[in-house]
């Protein structure tokens, strides 16, 4: 089945915040999990589009035109809507439009279960007062895409969907690009941030080791596992990451210039990251290998954490900024959450 492209609709955002509860905004995780998939559809090889990408107010009338301003209003464009619920209930449900099957939103659920999510229902919704037509705009304004409304979870649960959408959104907003990708032919590969792998029915630990080139003792170690039992959705952790540096890939990075910068070369990044090509995506995550051979000090790379800006970080350091600025390549002040810092001594 021909795929023209992706559109990944964030739902709500600017003035309407959507659910709200135990911490949780709904435009906030919709907007998280639409990153994330939009990165990994552009890994992979896959047109795709967000309809916003900041925490801006959209019209349906505006998010729905964008929606087909991007690939045309044709039956092989996706349009994949993100969504919490709210209510009380406890786990992932999709509707899917009036005029498609339900077997991608059935494929779809079928992965999130499989990282440990649980599931209730794909279902169709029409408008009470002309039953002909699909109850979500998403749907009724798309006359051709095949559109789908995802809701991840209940930001105001009972039981266990608080903790996962917080903890786990990446991995169910992995599994929907999973299940696009096998639902319309197309070659899957897992994320290139190869340290971490997500159990899967008939998983061992044997066989994830023998897959990684590792050892079974070595991953019950790093991940501290007392028997060798699993569960389907859980992640393992493959590399003692200590022994790496986690890098955010800024804009203009390319691997030739990171290999030059930490003192490694091309291939070790690729075969570290599992990497096929050199292509790199702004915001991907890789791991690059500590050396003491390099000029950088290792003990001096600092990780943005949340509230974080280039004065604070000079001051605590005892550095200025344009020296933080010069030393990493930085054209703006501006920073991101788990973007790698080196930290010049004297």
């Amino acid at each position: 089945m021909a795929l023209k492209g992706v559109v990944i609709d964030p739902g709500h955002g600017g003035s309407d915040p959507g659910a709200v509860s135990n911490n949780i905004k709904e435009k906030d995780y919709a907007l998280l999990i639409s990153k994330y998939m939009y990165d990994r559809f552009k890994e992979l090889g896959v047109p795709v589009s967000l309809t916003r990408s900041t925490d801006i107010t959209l019209s349906p009338k505006e998010r729905v035109n964008k929606i087909k301003n991007f690939y045309g209003n044709s039956s092989d464009v996706i349009v994949l809507s993100n969504h919490l619920n709210a209510g009380g209930g406890d786990g992932a449900e999709i509707i899917y439009a009036l005029r498609n099957n339900s077997k991608l939103s059935r494929k779809i659920l079928e992965e999130i279960e499989n990282a440990g999510q649980n599931v209730r229902k794909y279902y169709q919704l029409r408008l009470p007062n002309n039953p002909i037509k699909d109850y979500y705009f998403i749907h009724r304004d798309t006359p051709n895409n095949e559109a789908l409304i995802i809701e991840y979870g209940f930001v105001d649960s009972k039981k266990d969907d608080v903790s996962q959408i917080k903890n786990d959104y990446k991995k169910y907003a992995e599994a929907v690009v999973k299940a696009v990708m096998e639902y319309k032919g197309l070659k899957y590969t897992n994320p290139s941030d190869s340290n971490y792998y997500t159990v899967v029915k008939g998983d061992s630990l044997w066989s994830i080791a023998n897959k990684f080139g590792t050892t079974v003792k070595k991953l019950k170690e790093i991940n501290n596992l007392s028997n060798n039992l699993l569960k389907v959705g859980q992640t393992l952790k493959i590399n003692d990451t200590d022994e790496y540096i986690k890098y955010i890939v800024q804009k203009g990075d390319t691997l030739w210039d990171l290999a030059k910068k930490y003192n490694t070369n091309v291939d070790t990044l690729k075969s570290l990251n599992n990497l096929n090509n050199s292509s790199l995506s702004i915001n991907q995550q890789i791991f690059i290998p500590k050396s003491n051979k390099s000029g950088v000090n290792t003990s001096n790379i600092y990780t943005v954490k949340k509230g974080d800006t280039l004065w604070d970080i000079a001051r605590a350091y005892g550095t200025s900024v344009s020296k933080i600025m010069s030393i990493n390549n930085l054209t703006s002040t501006v920073l991101k959450i788990g973007q790698s810092l080196i930290i010049p001594t004297n």
